[in-house]
């Protein structure tokens, strides 16, 4: 506690009235930031002086501040979710920079995520690739099986958590070139392909999934491997490898 301090600091953050007009970046200067505070209560306390000074502030998105809904993805210093490994944007804190630091904020660049207002993209593509497979029908006709009755193997139980810990952020595809969710969409297929409960519907999910995927505008996988450095739930390039190889198998089925 005792290394805490305060920093003064420059930000120059996008600012964008509605999806149609045409943004900027706009410079604000914030004195005494506890170097405690996350990266989100420091805009929270840029826009009480904003408010304080009559001006229109901010527009960020954020929900549990506790790294597991995925919405307050900033594009921070160039970097999804700023310049931490492996956290989201509410788990970074303002020690991560120092006094006198000009920080530039932006939201996701990607033509399948357009711009609502300021920081706020609109990420409804994620939802409408996970509705077209990203599923598992049960059965309720009161003749269901309970799911500890199937065996598992635990290598496979454990990739598909692995594969299940991703919250749909986008910093995949705000980190990609190309503007990619393979790594998003090889995450949500992995995490049913490797247990028995998802491959009854494996062939039409990955066909589903990779279909809608290409309809909301999303670019093409080259290997880069930029979305899995800033993941900030670290999800493997093996989840696309996967995707792959199941879209493959189904394309031939």
């Amino acid at each position: 506690m005792g290394s805490n301090k305060n920093i003064n600091i420059n930000l120059k953050i996008w600012r964008q009235k509605d999806a149609k007009s045409k943004g900027q970046i706009e410079t604000y200067k914030l004195d005494n930031v506890s170097t405690a505070s996350s990266f989100l209560e420091m805009l929270d306390q840029l826009n009480e002086q904003l408010i304080n000074e009559r001006k229109e502030p901010v527009a960020f998105d954020h929900d549990c501040r506790e790294g597991i809904c995925g919405m307050c993805s900033l594009y921070i210093n160039g970097q999804a979710h700023g310049p931490a490994s492996k956290v989201t944007t509410c788990q970074l804190h303002m020690r991560s920079f120092k006094d006198g630091d000009t920080i530039y904020v932006e939201p996701w660049r990607s033509k399948a995520f357009p711009v609502i207002k300021d920081l706020i993209v609109d990420r409804s593509a994620f939802d409408r690739i996970q509705q077209a497979g990203g599923f598992v029908s049960v059965n309720t006709s009161g003749r269901t099986i309970d799911a500890n009755a199937t065996p598992v193997p635990k290598h496979d139980a454990d990739r598909s958590f692995e594969a299940a810990a991703c919250i749909g952020c986008g910093a995949c595809v705000a980190s990609c070139k190309n503007g990619s969710a393979m790594l998003f969409v090889g995450a949500k297929v992995s995490q049913y392909a490797l247990l028995p409960q998802g491959k009854v519907e494996a062939t039409q999910r990955v066909l589903n999934m990779v279909r809608q995927m290409d309809e909301e505008g999303f670019g093409n996988c080259t290997n880069t491997g930029a979305c899995e450095v800033e993941c900030p739930k670290g999800i493997s390039l093996e989840n696309i490898a996967r995707m792959n190889r199941e879209y493959l198998f189904a394309s031939v089925k």
